[in-house]
């Protein structure tokens, strides 16, 4: 059976339409992105690249991307669309929320060790100034100690030499007397090998330069007074001249007489009269050192 051109048109033409028809209604039900997935995915993107809290929550951040991948699929159910969007939303944030409080914690134990650290340093620098101060304790006692172990030493040297003098502590000071085995009889020429107390006196006075020495001279009454004045005081300036002859200063030597003035026996025996024929010789006590006043602050 044979179709007629017409028909065989129609046909053509009703397939063209209903092909047309079916593709059209085709694309108008495709489905697309879902609104708000490109929002989510740049919301996940200012995370990721925070250089404070990307790297802090990693599990919860894979499941936020994942999420966010969900978020973009097309798809025709806008009630699901729209619950995905919603939950990659919330993933995010709950990404965000446990790096802030890893971040917070990090921060908290920065601080904290940070202060530990400078509660330690003060710590540390007061054991070592406590240390110093009793390093200069032990330091300042030890000193202290060896002073007055030097000055007991010097003490006990000096009294060793009084000792070897033979000279007694008086108000006037050390009083060293000297007999009449110094000078022959009537003279006042220091005899040869007589003068051993002379150098003791000599080295004492040397060893201890604050101290000065009054030289007196005494005679017994034989003879006129003025005789025997001119002889004490002569034989005096013989001991002086002596001790400075041996490196006394001269200004710390004084010399004078005093004749027969003031016997010390009865100069009506032999005995008494040689005892008054004598030499004393008055040690001052150490001068102080003077005091520096303290100079004013400057300000």
């Amino acid at each position: 059976m044979k179709i007629s051109a017409s028909r065989q048109q129609f046909t053509r033409n009703l397939v063209t339409v209903t092909v047309a028809s079916a593709l059209f209604a085709g694309c108008a039900t495709a489905p697309v992105q879902p609104a708000g997935a490109e929002s989510a995915r740049d919301k996940l993107i200012a995370l990721q690249t925070d250089p404070n809290l990307a790297n802090l929550a990693p599990a919860a951040m894979q499941e936020a991307a994942a999420a966010v991948r969900t978020a973009q699929i097309p798809e025709h159910d806008q009630a699901l669309a729209d619950y995905r969007v919603y939950l990659a939303d919330r993933k995010i944030d709950i990404a965000r929320a446990v790096a802030q409080a890893r971040f917070a914690g990090e921060q908290r134990r920065s601080i904290i060790a940070e202060r530990t650290k400078i509660r330690l340093a003060s710590r540390t620098r007061e054991a070592d100034r406590a240390d110093a101060r009793a390093a200069i304790a032990r330091s300042d006692e030890r000193a202290q100690t060896r002073a007055m172990a030097s000055s007991a030493r010097q003490t006990a040297d000096m009294q060793r030499q009084i000792d070897a003098l033979q000279a007694k502590a008086t108000d006037r000071g050390l009083v060293l007397t000297l007999g009449d085995v110094l000078f022959a009889s009537g003279r006042a020429t220091l005899k040869a090998g007589a003068t051993d107390h002379l150098d003791r006196l000599a080295a004492f006075l040397n060893r201890y330069p604050t101290r000065t020495a009054a030289i007196e001279g005494y005679t017994d009454d034989v003879g006129t007074e003025a005789y025997n004045q001119d002889l004490s005081e002569r034989r005096a300036d013989a001991v002086r001249s002596f001790l400075t002859g041996h490196g006394v200063d001269r200004a710390r030597v004084s010399a004078s007489g005093g004749g027969e003035s003031d016997p010390v026996a009865d100069n009506r025996t032999a005995g008494g009269r040689q005892q008054n024929r004598r030499v004393e010789v008055v040690i001052s006590d150490p001068t102080p050192a003077p005091v520096n006043p303290t100079p004013a602050p400057v300000n």
